[in-house]
């Protein structure tokens, strides 16, 4: 069967399901608030427990991943991640999610060729991309400092 792009496009919207908005959006916004005053809680802790407010938030980031990529091991994050939509993919957690989840999915295919090398399908443009925004965003900055 051949098709367009302009007939995929027409088929896959009459056959997908429409958002209902009302719903979606005030859950990815209690779930990922949730996540949010989960990082708030850890770091308080840390910040009790004597760590400095650098070492604390540092903590808080290594937790968040730690608990993102047992829940996807688990395969509860998916769960979570159904309901919440944007909620989860926003923190750190959804980025945590977006390495663990192709790493657990090709492990069959070895450790090398598997789990390494699917690893960072999803996350490796965002690294990419970021990395390099920040040097663009670095390098502008140098030069409206030396302009002043």
């Amino acid at each position: 069967m051949k098709m367009t792009n302009t007939e995929f496009d027409k088929l896959a919207k009459e056959k997908s399901p429409n958002t209902k908005l009302y719903l979606t959006l005030p859950k990815a916004f209690v779930i990922g608030g949730l996540i949010c005053c989960l990082g708030q809680a850890l770091y308080n802790l840390y910040s009790y427990l004597g760590l400095t407010e650098l070492n604390a938030r540092a903590a808080v980031s290594i937790t968040l991943v730690l608990f993102s990529a047992i829940l996807t091991g688990l395969k509860l994050y998916d769960k979570i991640a159904k309901h919440a939509g944007a909620g989860t993919l926003v923190p750190i957690t959804g980025f945590a999610n977006s390495v663990v989840a192709p790493a657990l999915e090709f492990k069959t295919e070895g450790f090398i060729l598997g789990t390494a090398a699917k690893m960072f399908i999803i996350a490796g443009p965002v690294i990419v991309y970021g990395v390099a925004a920040s040097v663009v965003y670095g390098i502008i900055l140098f030069i409206v400092k030396a302009m002043q």
